[in-house]
């Protein structure tokens, strides 16, 4: 099988007393033509692999292959090959977009020209522009066409619509589409499910150092053993709903209780939610909220850990 990332036994330990074991025996390939997410909460250890690929930090052990070459002996034939573009990428606001991609060409002995670099993340009229001038989508653009514009095989993406609005966001989703459409591959970090579910072949998801689970993401969110959520509230407050009662509910695989909202994974919606509505009728209990959606990988992140990808603070 034809990879373009190879990780085995994959270990980064920062000295220490006692030593941080940031990354503990990673094992994972991405196939060429392939986009693949990471996935994780802070402090997961998926940063600190994807600086081990990039060549921005050398492994304690294990292996790292990326286009079938190692960092230690072909670092400036990986260098050439791949793009990329970091969660905040810091440019000189006192260049143009035109004068920043001509630098960035300049670095690479091959690739497309800066004017097909902008083409490519639709920056043409802000050609001229000064990067003070630019939005934070078209600065988020920029970055991604400095990556692109050594027309590399494989682009690294971290974090790359952070901060960004939906607009924006679906621009980049867009220009990430059409590089993979023609047949190059993807590694990217994000925080949102919907982007994962959208642009990721594959995703792995990273805790406490370790790749906890790994698939497509219909067959993550299938292995949770339901894909649907139904959520609710109640208006008695100073009642708590017995949880074995829901669980006992036709086709419920899981109940939580986060913050007086109530969790319950089924698989056949249609089902449970008039035995839901019958049990709180019989109990007296009167509802507040209820709404139903799609199973996530949040939701599979949460049936895992018991936690949040990202902390709620509410």
């Amino acid at each position: 099988m034809n990879h373009a990332i190879r990780c085995t036994d994959l270990v980064k330990t920062y000295p220490g007393k006692p030593p941080v074991e940031a990354v503990r025996g990673i094992n994972f390939s991405v196939e060429v033509g392939e986009c693949y997410g990471v996935l994780g909460p802070n402090g997961a250890g998926k940063t600190t692999t994807i600086e081990i690929l990039e060549g921005l930090l050398t492994a304690t052990s294990g292996t790292a292959e990326v286009l079938s070459m190692n960092w230690k002996n072909n670092a400036t034939a990986i260098r050439e090959r791949i793009g990329v573009s970091l969660q905040e990428t810091q440019l000189s606001e006192r260049l143009s977009v035109g004068e920043t991609l001509s630098l960035f060409r300049s670095f690479y002995h091959s690739g497309i020209s800066p004017e097909q670099a902008m083409a490519r993340v639709s920056l043409q009229e802000k050609e001229r522009a000064w990067i003070k001038t630019l939005s934070g989508g078209q600065k988020q653009r920029l970055a991604v066409a400095t990556a692109l514009v050594g027309d590399p095989e494989l682009i690294f993406l971290d974090e790359p619509t952070t901060g960004l609005d939906p607009a924006s966001r679906r621009e980049l989703w867009e220009i990430i589409e059409n590089f993979k459409a023609d047949g190059k591959t993807v590694l990217i970090t994000t925080h949102y499910m919907e982007e994962a579910e959208r642009l990721c072949d594959r995703v792995a998801i990273f805790d406490s150092g370790k790749i906890i689970a790994e698939g497509t993401p219909q067959e993550l969110i299938r292995s949770i053993g339901a894909e649907h959520v139904i959520e609710f509230s109640i208006e008695q407050e100073n009642i708590t709903l017995d949880r074995s009662l829901l669980q006992s509910l036709p086709t419920v695989e899981q109940v939580d209780l986060e913050q007086s909202k109530y969790h319950i994974t089924a698989s056949e919606p249609h089902i449970v939610l008039p035995a839901l509505i019958s049990c709180l009728a019989e109990q007296q209990i009167s509802l507040a909220s209820l709404s139903t959606r799609h199973a996530s990988l949040e939701d599979v992140f949460v049936s895992l850990t018991g936690r949040h990808l990202i902390q709620r603070d509410d």
